[in-house]
């Protein structure tokens, strides 16, 4: 549906259907972000609580099953008061994930209960508090790894701890030995990650971009970089002057991502200062102070998207867009129709998607997607959505896919586009869903979520664990039809990683006594069964299962794993990452 420019169109997509949210609504006051992570529990994610609306129906009755798609009625919306207050949107039992649109969550499986966070937090002073990297193992010639204390406690080059992560050195040798015992077919840690210290408020640790050669962390007021093999430092650390306050969740084709971080430290501070980083060689390029908009259009917390060689950085009711290589901006979206505001973006290769709020308030108030050309922000096409409904979450953007929350329905849609932006299809799959989204520091974090994959005509999503093994369910998108599912391969939560090559990669949790499997599953042809690809090793399944609201990653045959939110806790020396490989 192609519209000109600025020109509010008519009428809304599809029939969102009347799935049952759960938690608060749209008009609660924001919550604040935890000073420590909540208690774990079990499952993947808070498990879900069965509630009255547990249940989809027709119409939104509850209890009644029925298929996805029934009218609605509209009903009016107030947005909310933009990117500069932490919030989430409530959370629907029945609708995809727990923590969908809930506060902050641990990621699947690593909450097992307070038992397992006390046996991890023992394992990491047993560690000793510092960082190292383990090499070597069985498979090196029976040599045991070399990270350990030398009998006068000097070391040599050879031999020598990794940086610890938080600047402060080599940290010092440490007898601890976590691939000791590793059994035949494990994969070993190849590195360790302690964090460097955060206030006892606690602090953000977004962000996690896998190069060729580099893996590279943000935490609190710094960036960190490591070898992907052996966790050497691959640069020095970046740090800021004031607190990360947002980054680019993807990195650009040539490696390069934006940080911003706070103007300062009182309750006036901004997210408005941009620094732009080489990942590759650790140098900052260009660095810029963003400006506020018009009236109750502030840069307080700004949400940075990148899509080809263009940055979008978005207030609560507009976005700037700079050149990602020079800085330079390119241009403003503002305020279009009679009162249409820019409140969310999404970008990827060749496509930037921005989510406006329009005649808030109004009685014909409604929000709208489009799609933007990067490089000159020209609207390539306009698609309203129906009064009443909110759009929260982009799960893909090519094809395009977003779901969507009713409040006053207590309801939940999940819709996807063609290129041109027509109403393609909904999801039609009577089913309790789990993604991973993850704590959001603005408003609306579009692409927030983890355990979701998306390849051309098929999205993947994991259902809501329930004290045994979850399923992921196949989704067509032609036709929003459930296409073929698998179990997982244990009693644990397994969650989609990524699409690619004609088959599903999926993280399985790991269990009291097992570390995580990386899983295959093909995603053509009549059998679709999980083939293990990798067996993280028992012995630091306590620690791999720690990780607070984890970032995942599988690349180049190894698995990543880091915590976005350090608590500040005092008491014991954080995780910050984790590498595991052959």
């Amino acid at each position: 549906m192609t519209q000109p420019p600025d020109q509010p169109p008519q009428g809304g997509f599809g029939a969102p259907q009347d799935q049952p949210p759960q938690g608060g609504g749209f008009g609660a006051p924001p919550p604040q972000a935890p000073a420590q992570p909540p208690r774990p529990q079990p499952g993947h994610g808070y498990p879900q609580q069965p509630g009255p609306y547990a249940q989809p129906g027709p119409y939104g009755a509850p209890g009644a099953p029925g298929p996805y798609g029934q009218p609605q009625q509209p009903g009016p919306y107030v947005p909310q008061p933009g990117y500069g207050y932490p919030q989430q949107p409530p959370q629907f039992p029945g609708a995809p994930g727990g923590g969908l649109q809930g506060g902050p969550r641990p990621p699947a499986g690593r909450r097992r209960t307070a038992l397992i966070i006390g046996a991890a937090a023992a394992a990491l002073l047993v560690i000793g508090g510092t960082v190292y990297a383990v090499t070597g193992g069985d498979d090196d010639g029976g040599k045991k790894p070399v990270a350990q204390r030398s009998d006068d406690g000097k070391k040599s080059a050879s031999d020598a701890p990794v940086n610890p992560g938080d600047g402060s050195g080599d940290g010092g040798g440490d007898p601890e030995n976590l691939n000791e015992g590793r059994k035949p077919g494990e994969a070993k840690v190849l590195w360790y990650k302690t964090a460097p210290d955060a206030p006892g408020s606690g602090a953000d640790a977004p962000g996690m971009w896998i190069t060729g050669r580099t893996a590279v962390k943000a935490a609190y007021k710094q960036l960190f970089a490591y070898d992907v093999g052996d966790g050497n430092p691959t640069w020095a650390p970046i740090t800021f002057p004031q607190k990360i306050c947002s980054v680019t969740p993807r990195k650009s084709a040539d490696d390069k991502i934006v940080v911003a971080y706070m103007s300062g430290v009182s309750d006036r501070a901004k997210c408005n200062r941009l620094q732009q980083v080489d990942l590759a060689t650790g140098k900052k390029g260009w660095s810029t102070e963003v400006a506020d908009g018009a009236l109750f259009d502030s840069a307080r917390s700004v949400e940075l998207t990148v899509s080809d060689k263009t940055l979008m950085v978005g207030r609560s009711q507009s976005g700037t867009a700079y050149d990602l290589d020079s800085g330079k901006k390119l241009y403003d979206k503002k305020k279009y129709g009679d009162a249409c505001f820019p409140t969310a973006f999404a970008g990827g290769t060749g496509r930037l998607v921005q989510v406006a709020s329009c005649n808030a308030g109004g009685s014909d108030a409604h929000e709208e997607i489009r799609e933007l050309d990067p490089a000159t922000g020209k609207v390539r096409w306009t698609q309203p959505v129906k009064k009443g409904w909110r759009v929260a979450r982009a799960y893909s953007l090519d094809p395009l896919v977003v779901y969507l929350t009713n409040e006053s329905k207590k309801a939940w849609n999940i819709s996807t586009f063609t290129k041109d932006g027509e109403f393609r299809s909904e999801v039609e799959v009577n089913e309790k869903f789990a993604p991973q989204c993850g704590w959001a520091v603005v408003e609306r974090d579009l692409q927030g979520c983890q355990g979701v994959a998306v390849d051309s005509d098929t999205l993947y999503l994991p259902t809501s664990a329930t004290g045994s093994a979850n399923e992921i369910v196949a989704i067509g998108l032609a036709d929003g039809k459930e296409k073929w599912r698998v179990k997982s391969p244990t009693d644990e939560s397994m969650s989609p990683l990524t699409a690619e090559d004609g088959r599903l990669i999926a993280y399985v949790d790991p269990s009291y006594d097992a570390g995580g499997q990386i899983v295959s599953v093909p995603t053509t042809g009549g059998s679709h069964t999980t083939t293990k690809l990798q067996q993280n090793p028992a012995g630091t399944a306590r620690i791999e299962n720690g990780f607070y609201d984890g970032a995942m990653s599988w690349t180049d045959g190894r698995f990543y794993i880091s915590t976005t939110r350090l608590s500040g806790n005092d008491d014991s020396k954080e995780k910050l990452m984790m590498a595991f490989g052959k």
